[in-house]
């Protein structure tokens, strides 16, 4: 029988694991917010319209950061729409989902929301239809005190103190054609330096994430890190990148070992953001963000059109169609299990992880309307590395058998 051994040493640390690497992403999309998270007429609503079952599942899950409110979304999003009497604000047409978004759950809403879960916001801003004037207006709202225009328009609309919202992500996917607004890497860069630049003269004390790759198969994938740090590197914080992992593209084991993908993803952005210091003569290090991440199990789309990622026609332009809402496996569980022992393993370099999404959109907890809430697969590894995985990573020494898949082949190196 082959046998496998692993040397563990208390003096060989990684780095100690961020609570944020357990946080979520939240997008108006889909059934997420709208019967998922909120839900008015739900017998355990509570007076905001939050299904108390779906939240104390969400509390179990111990998230400390919540990314929000989008995805594709946020490139279209105009923030005022989000804020002040919930009776005044405009229904608006969501093109990335050919959705209707009647802002009932807006900016105070989930703000508060998050708080009740235990959960911190990281809020992304709109670089793609709108810019670093529209950003400095939001912090103002959300982040200054009092005696301008926007700090003084929270407090009227009942937020007295503010905000102080620490975490923003600059723009989603702007690498990405389907993107409302995309913009080249150099572009991109430009925007966000100077968002930046404006948004940290507000509040000095934020910390911003900009836009990486939105995946491995982009032709732009390294090539846009490599344009877009060289325009903003020393305004920025983290360096953002998203990946899924679909069950559909490879046989099992191949999916299992997709962790191996994300180990050269991380390790390939990680060289680049050093790569860029190095050039730039700086003493300032970036970390990695995975804001948007998952397993897709997509084996049987055609025969259920709520997991598509788009409306059928008779549901365009409704408010919350249903949405790539996927049954998860025990596959699907244990794919889970190996990334989130990747993301530990890389405890030095990845700080923040944002699994997509929390309800009913790819994720672990499941709703009927007016009925019952249930946790899938995935839930399960999500829960108990939250519960366990915390404290200083260290680094094994392992000997092992080792082998090949269709997508993989075992290298020394």
């Amino acid at each position: 029988m082959q046998k496998a051994q692993m040397i563990i040493d208390a003096d060989y640390q990684i780095a100690r694991v961020e609570d944020r690497l357990y946080s979520f992403f939240v997008e108006h999309m889909g059934r997420c917010v709208y019967n998922g998270l909120y839900e008015p007429t739900h017998p355990s609503a509570d007076a905001n319209g939050f299904r108390g079952d779906v939240k104390e599942l969400v509390r179990s899950l111990h998230i400390p950061a919540i990314r929000y409110p989008g995805g594709n979304m946020v490139s279209g999003f105009d923030w005022e729409d989000s804020v002040g009497p919930v009776e005044r604000r405009p229904r608006r047409l969501e093109l990335s989902r050919t959705s209707i978004e009647p802002n009932t759950v807006g900016l105070s809403e989930f703000y508060d929301y998050a708080e009740e879960v235990g959960a911190k916001l990281i809020y992304a801003v709109n670089l793609g239809t709108r810019g670093p004037e529209e950003a400095r207006n939001l912090i103002e709202y959300t982040n200054h005190r009092s005696g301008s225009y926007y700090s003084d328009l929270r407090r009227a609309n009942g937020r007295e103190q503010p905000f102080g919202i620490k975490t923003w992500c600059l723009g989603n996917e702007m690498d990405g054609s389907w993107q409302m607004c995309h913009k080249t890497a150099r572009e991109y860069g430009a925007v966000a330096r100077e968002t930046a630049k404006i948004m940290r003269w507000v509040d000095p004390k934020i910390e911003l994430i900009a836009v990486g790759s939105s995946g491995m198969e982009l032709p732009t994938y390294g090539q846009w890190e490599l344009d877009m740090l060289d325009e903003c590197y020393e305004q920025i914080d983290y360096v953002a990148f998203h990946r899924y992992f679909r069950n559909t593209e490879t046989d099992s084991a191949s999916y299992l070992a997709s962790s191996v993908s994300l180990d050269e993803m991380i390790r390939t952005l990680t060289s680049i953001c050093d790569a860029t210091k190095g050039k730039k003569h700086s003493k300032k290090q970036l970390h990695l963000s995975f804001d948007e991440w998952n397993v897709l199990h997509r084996t049987d789309v055609e025969r259920h059109p709520e997991r598509l990622s788009m409306p059928r026609p008779e549901d365009a332009w409704a408010v919350a169609p249903a949405l790539i809402e996927h049954t998860y496996t025990f596959e699907d569980a244990l794919c889970m299990g190996f990334l989130l022992n990747t993301l530990i393993r890389h405890a030095d370099r990845v700080k923040i992880a944002c699994l997509a999404q929390l309800v009913n959109v790819i994720a672990p907890i499941m709703t009927r309307v007016g009925g019952s809430a249930w946790v899938q697969s995935i839930y399960w590894p999500l829960l108990r590395v939250s519960e366990y995985g915390r404290g200083v990573a260290l680094l094994p020494q392992l000997k092992s058998p080792v082998g090949d898949c269709s997508a993989y082949a075992y290298s020394p190196s």
